[in-house]
């Protein structure tokens, strides 16, 4: 379980530095988790209950238009925190679903306890505010590449940034993460080789 923590802190020094103090109450509140291919981790008209973050494995975040389709709204390419974030910060219902496409080894905090280490932790203010702002930014730029981005020039967006998800993921996930049909992306992948 070690590793889960290291993996862990590893991701959280891409942003700021953890202080020890603030490593041991991690530990402490942060719980291991390993989930089966094909689980819902959560699913809509709920309150999440839970912050997780991916220590490994694929996981997607998405939800029922109007029509009844599943949109992928969002996919992990390696370790990152993977919740539906305002849903969880203000304890609202989600209308999304948490769907683990591979086994995944997961560390995971309740809100009580996020709430409460925020009273003593030395960094969780700024490095929850840092992680909103990069969700927001992560959402905007998702929207401006749906509308200006060509199909094609987001398939070739999508793999030179994640390359690794094209070998764990099905097509299908992808191609609704990028607002394309299947049988469109299966013509630019054999436009493209």
């Amino acid at each position: 379980m070690t590793s889960y923590y290291d993996t862990l802190f590893a991701y959280i020094a891409r942003i700021l530095e953890l202080p020890e103090h603030d490593k041991i109450s991690c530990r402490e509140t942060f719980h291991p988790l390993t989930v089966p291919k094909d689980t819902l981790l959560e699913t809509a008209g709920k309150v999440p209950l839970y912050h997780n973050f991916i220590v490994s494995g694929y996981m997607r975040k998405y939800y029922i238009n109007e029509k009844g389709e599943e949109v992928t709204s969002d996919l992990n390419d390696g370790p990152r925190f993977f919740t539906s974030y305002m849903a969880f910060v203000n304890q609202t219902v989600s209308n999304e679903y948490l769907h683990c496409i591979t086994d995944c080894e997961l560390l995971r905090i309740s809100k009580p306890d996020a709430d409460r280490t925020a009273g003593t932790s030395y960094t969780q203010k700024d490095y929850t505010i840092r992680l909103f702002h990069q969700v927001q930014e992560e959402y905007l730029e998702r929207i401006n590449d749906l509308a200006n981005l060509t199909a094609e020039q987001r398939y070739r967006k999508f793999i030179d940034r994640s390359p690794n998800i094209m070998k764990h993921v099905p097509l299908k996930y992808i191609a609704s993460y990028l607002g394309i049909k299947p049988e469109s992306l299966s013509r630019i992948r054999r436009e493209i080789s």
